[in-house]
């Protein structure tokens, strides 16, 4: 029995200082490195935003303590970003990519210019479910959709690139119910989309509220910009009096299309991510900082001063919803592609 003890209990110490060696190791590694953040838009807004206030905080959970940094690679509704860290970036640890969630259905949509498999991408969370809001200027004189529906009054947009929220919402709304709108695409963000609003270059816009809330704060207390329409599977909890897109569709087959959108650029919409065959337990660590930050009580003071709404969903979670997007049925991707290209 009492060999069985000492062997035991030298088992029991080698594991403990194995686990102790392999903490050691994974310290030692962070200590004294930088973490850059690539986000695939410009300076100003939403993704720029999100980003620099988590690489304010995370840092601190992250064994060692590394420096975060944040540089801006915007381009191609954020495709360059995309592509720049599943085939540039160094499978380190040391890079984390954010850009717009809605390029993983452009990818099965055949978009040109997508050099990634996005299922190959380790998945670290998101910070955020974003609901879309369709918004015009007041100018139009629009403030009800119902009477805009009926009066085909055609309302010039801002967009970026399909693949993301703010080109492919009013695509599929004017596909399914009709919304009358000209989508002028290309702009290099939301920030300059915003800049194009409030000089009279565009008068709608489609967005997340929870950027919008935060990055359009100033046009939405002047009464610039109107809401008119939530493009969401629910009603977001703010917006109990906004109309529903889903309860305009006719048939469906809108609905179904409607929903595959909003879903697209809801719970997957803001994936921040590593390049293929990141080390695991560099993975596991930056997992687990970036959801101890989301519970960080200095973190969510500034993101509630900064309007941001936190509503994360783990790595593992983000990464399920980024694979279920890329089983979408053939018969529903041919009609998507139809009205995305």
């Amino acid at each position: 029995m009492l060999r069985i003890a000492i062997l035991v209990s030298t088992l029991l110490f080698n594991l403990l200082l194995g686990v102790a060696g392999r903490a050691a190791a994974q310290s030692d590694f962070y200590q004294g490195k930088t973490i850059r953040f690539i986000v695939g838009f410009p300076a100003g807004g939403g993704y720029d935003l999100y980003t620099r206030t988590i690489a304010r905080h995370m840092g601190k959970h992250i064994p060692g303590h590394p420096t975060m940094a944040v540089e801006n690679m915007s381009g191609a509704g954020s495709m360059i970003s995309a592509n720049h860290v599943f085939k540039v970036a160094k499978a380190d640890g040391l890079i984390i990519g954010h850009f717009i969630g809605g390029l993983f259905l452009q990818q099965i949509l055949g978009k040109p210019g997508i050099e990634f498999d996005a299922a190959k991408f380790e998945f670290i969370g998101a910070p955020a479910q974003d609901n879309f809001i369709i918004g015009v200027h007041k100018s139009t004189g629009i403030s009800d959709l119902e009477k805009w529906l009926a009066t085909k009054q055609v309302v010039k947009f801002g967009g970026v690139a399909s693949g993301s929220g703010s080109d492919d919402v009013p695509n599929i709304l004017k596909a399914t119910i009709g919304l009358p709108l000209q989508l002028v695409s290309g702009y290099k963000g939301t920030a300059d989309v915003r800049l194009a609003f409030n000089s009279g270059e565009v008068a709608g816009l489609s967005n997340s509220w929870e950027s919008t809330k935060s990055t359009w704060r100033k046009e939405l207390d002047s009464g610039e910009l109107l809401p008119v329409l939530q493009a969401t599977i629910k009603p977001h909890p703010e917006l109990t009096k906004l109309p529903m897109a889903l309860n305009f569709a006719k048939t469906e087959e809108a609905k179904k299309l409607i929903s595959t959108v909003a879903r697209v650029h809801g719970p997957s919409v803001r994936p921040y991510v590593l390049p293929p065959k990141t080390p695991k337990d560099r993975l596991q660590i930056l997992r687990k900082a970036f959801m101890d930050a989301m519970k960080d009580a200095d973190f969510l003071a500034e993101a509630k001063k900064a309007n941001l709404d936190i509503n994360p969903d783990d790595g593992a979670t983000l990464e399920s919803n980024v694979k279920e997007i890329l089983k979408l049925e053939p018969a529903l991707i041919a009609k998507l592609k139809e009205i995305l290209k």
